[in-house]
């Protein structure tokens, strides 16, 4: 439905028309759908994060504070994009909160990265040891299952409001995806074979797609940006103002 127009005919035939577009009635809907899914976005993180970071502390693996603390960046990011999404309807506002959203997620990347790939090539060069963290093979396996459906909901409410910056947040969140994958193949690496390099070599996969998502909200940018603008609006659609 939309931008869609629907005319509302008031009085006898003959008077004036008024056409009211209903799409702003569904831009609130989605955007309260966006809170909803930032709202889960956020206790999901900060649960995953916790596991992560303990796990990570009791078994020594950098991959898995990599882990945890992305899911920390999620909480970080989801915060902003409700933020974001409570001003849907206010068009200014709106350009202004997606711009401050995207460079919040972009900056606490970038500094993920350069964390992650730190750890991970003294961890390497200092030939550390870590131990069999089974506690965090299952939350990253629990993140593989469950990030792809987060991420597909938050791409469609992205779309219908032409939003970089859910658009790069559903992004994140399939790099949580895939970090989640990386971090799990490493541990069950190291848990079958013992071979104590994998979890460090898994970290550094992870740092460039780190950066890459960390450039590009920086400059303002969704890593699916050529959606963001793959619906113009119709030119006679005419929203509802209140006076």
């Amino acid at each position: 439905m939309r931008g869609r127009t629907f005319p509302l005919i008031y009085g006898h035939k003959g008077s004036d028309m008024a056409e009211v577009s209903v799409s702003h009635l569904d831009r609130a809907a989605i955007a309260r759908r966006g809170k909803y899914l930032e709202i889960l976005t956020i206790g999901w993180a900060l649960f995953e994060s916790a596991v992560a970071l303990l796990s990570s502390m009791r078994s020594g693996s950098i991959s898995l504070a990599g882990f945890g603390l992305d899911s920390l960046v999620e909480v970080i990011s989801g915060a902003a994009l409700m933020w974001r999404m409570s001003h849907e309807m206010d068009q200014h506002r709106r350009q202004s909160t997606e711009h401050i959203s995207l460079r919040i997620a972009g900056g606490c990347l970038l500094l993920l990265a350069i964390y992650v790939g730190g750890e991970a090539i003294l961890n390497l060069v200092r030939h550390r040891v870590q131990e069999t963290s089974w506690s965090g093979i299952a939350i990253t396996a629990a993140a593989v299952l469950f990030m792809p459906l987060l991420s597909r909901a938050k791409r469609s409410v992205g779309n219908a409001l032409d939003s970089a910056a859910m658009m790069t947040d559903a992004r994140q969140t399939d790099f949580c995806m895939y970090q989640a994958a990386i971090v799990l193949f490493g541990l069950a690496v190291h848990a079958v074979f013992g071979i104590a390099w994998a979890d460090s070599a898994a970290a550094l996969v992870m740092v460039p797609f780190l950066l890459r998502a960390g450039i590009l909200s920086l400059r303002g940018e969704a890593c699916c940006a050529h959606h963001a603008h793959s619906h113009p609006p119709h030119p006679h659609q005419h929203e509802i103002q209140s006076t």
